[in-house]
């Protein structure tokens, strides 16, 4: 069985983060206080701290690196997920991202390790990949 995992990042707005992963991405609050909010992303711990450095315009720094032909934002964190369950939920946000670094689509397709992923940034920056394999025990580390 996997433990779920826990990640923080700085975002530069607290309600603005409150209002992308609650409201847009339809993640469930939890803890919060005035300058962090833990947020439960499909049963794991995704944590956004308020970074005063990061400014009302800025963005946390990354860079990208090619796969598959498109360039992937790095860093980057997200789920792996069932496929009804990616499908599902690419469908719902296609509607409150303002625009996907890497619309979802089919990786490696017909090849070991296809995938579904999407990539998209929250407000401050914050590279997202929500991903799905149709057996992820057999997929997952495939090489």
């Amino acid at each position: 069985m996997l433990t779920p995992f826990h990640v923080a990042v700085q975002v530069r707005d607290i309600a603005e983060a409150r209002d992308f992963y609650g409201r847009k991405l339809g993640l469930r609050e939890g803890r919060s206080a005035k300058d962090w909010i833990d947020f439960d992303m499909f049963g794991h711990q995704y944590v956004v701290h308020y970074n005063p450095a990061i400014g009302r315009d800025g963005r946390v720094p990354q860079i990208v690196n090619p796969v598959d032909g498109h360039g992937v934002p790095v860093p980057h964190c997200g789920v792996v997920m069932t496929f009804p369950a990616w499908e599902a939920f690419a469908e719902r946000v296609a509607g409150v991202i303002d625009g996907f670094v890497i619309e979802p689509y089919i990786r490696f397709k017909g090849q070991p390790g296809e995938q579904g992923t999407m990539f998209f940034l929250d407000p401050s920056g914050n590279a997202l990949e929500f991903k799905a394999f149709r057996n992820i025990e057999a997929e997952l580390f495939r090489t």
